[in-house]
C-alpha cells in the first residue's frame, strides 16, 4: 500500500482544500497543550489521508513521526490540529520519520505498535492487513469530522493526435530522344595536272633518270563523333512537415452543487464553519 506526499499526490491540493493548507498547523493536546506543528500529510493510492506528519516538541527536544489521521481533530478556523493523548512515552517510542523514507509495511507497523492498546493481542498479517483492522486509527470520528461534499462538473480539453492523410513522394523514369549536333572535319584527296612553269627548259638526257614504281603517299583523316551520356544533378526536392496552429473552442454545459442550509430554532450558524471545517 504505497503512501504519497499530498503535494505529490495532489499538487493543487490547497485549492481541493479551499486555500487551507494542513502543513501549516499547530498540534495541541486536547487540553491545549501545544506538543508540535503539522510539516506534512501522507495519503494512500485512493487520496485518504492516513498520516499527519508532525515535528513534536517535548522537554525541547525534537523528533518527526507520523500520526495516524484518526487521531487527530482539524480545525481550520483556529489553525489547530487536536491529537487525542499523544503522550511522551508514546513519541520516544515511534520511530524517526524522514522525507527521505519510503513508508513500507514494517515502518507503518512500528507506528501502529506505539499508538494500539497494549492488550489488544491481535496478530496482523502483513499479505491480508488493511487500514480497517485498525479503525480506530484510520477512520475519522464522525462526531469531529463530518464532511459534506459538493460537486461541480468542468470541462476537460484533451487533445487526440490522428491521421488524415499521407503525402508520397517518389522518382520514375521519363526517356526522350534528345539530338546534339557535333561538327566533324574529313580530309580528301585533290589531284591537279598543271602545266609546270619550266616546260619549256630542256633537260640534258644524261641528267635525266626515268623511275618506275615510284609512288607518292598521303595520309588521309577524318574525324568521327564519340556520344557518351553523363548524369547531371537537374533539381533538389526538399520535404519537410510544418505545423500550422489554431484554437478550437467548444461548449458544454456543466452543473454546480450550491450548498443550501436550513435550520429549525434559534441556532446561529457561521457559514465559514460550515464550508471551512474539516475538509479531510
Amino acid at each position: 500500500m504505497p503512501l504519497y506526499k499530498i503535494a505529490d499526490f495532489d499538487p493543487n491540493y490547497r485549492e481541493t482544500f479551499g486555500g487551507d493548507d494542513i502543513k501549516a498547523l499547530d498540534l495541541y493536546t486536547e487540553g491545549g497543550i501545544k506538543v508540535g506543528s503539522v510539516t506534512d500529510a501522507l495519503v494512500d493510492a485512493d487520496g485518504r489521508f492516513r498520516y499527519l506528519v508532525i515535528d513534536t516538541q517535548y522537554d525541547s527536544s525534537d523528533k518527526r513521526v507520523l500520526l495516524p489521521i484518526g487521531l487527530s481533530r482539524i480545525d481550520y478556523n483556529q489553525h489547530r490540529v487536536y491529537v487525542d493523548g499523544l503522550s511522551k512515552e508514546q513519541v520516544e517510542s515511534l520511530p524517526v520519520y524522514r522525507d527521505e523514507l519510503t513508508v513500507d509495511y514494517d515502518y507503518e507497523e512500528q507506528v501502529r505498535s506505539a499508538y494500539r492498546p497494549a492488550s489488544s493481542g491481535i496478530a496482523y498479517n502483513r499479505d491480508t492487513y488493511n487500514y480497517q483492522q485498525d479503525a480506530s486509527l484510520y477512520n475519522l470520528n464522525e462526531q469531529k469530522h463530518q464532511t459534506f461534499r459538493l460537486y461541480e462538473e468542468r470541462l476537460i480539453a484533451n487533445k487526440n493526435r490522428i491521421k488524415t492523410g499521407e503525402v508520397a513522394i517518389g522518382k520514375h523514369i521519363e526517356t526522350e530522344t534528345a539530338t546534339v549536333s557535333v561538327p566533324i572535319e574529313r580530309e580528301r584527296v585533290v589531284i591537279e595536272r598543271v602545266n609546270p612553269t619550266d616546260a619549256e627548259t630542256t633537260v640534258n638526257p644524261t641528267e635525266l633518270q626515268f623511275q618506275e614504281g615510284e609512288i607518292a603517299r598521303i595520309e588521309v583523316y577524318e574525324e568521327t563523333p564519340e556520344i557518351h551520356k553523363e548524369a547531371f544533378v537537374r533539381e533538389e526536392v526538399r520535404v519537410k512537415k510544418v505545423v500550422d496552429r489554431d484554437t478550437v473552442e467548444a461548449q458544454e454545459t456543466i452543473r454546480r452543487e450550491e450548498l443550501d442550509i436550513s435550520t429549525q430554532g434559534d441556532l446561529p450558524i457561521n457559514e465559514a464553519d460550515v464550508t471551512r471545517n474539516d475538509r479531510i
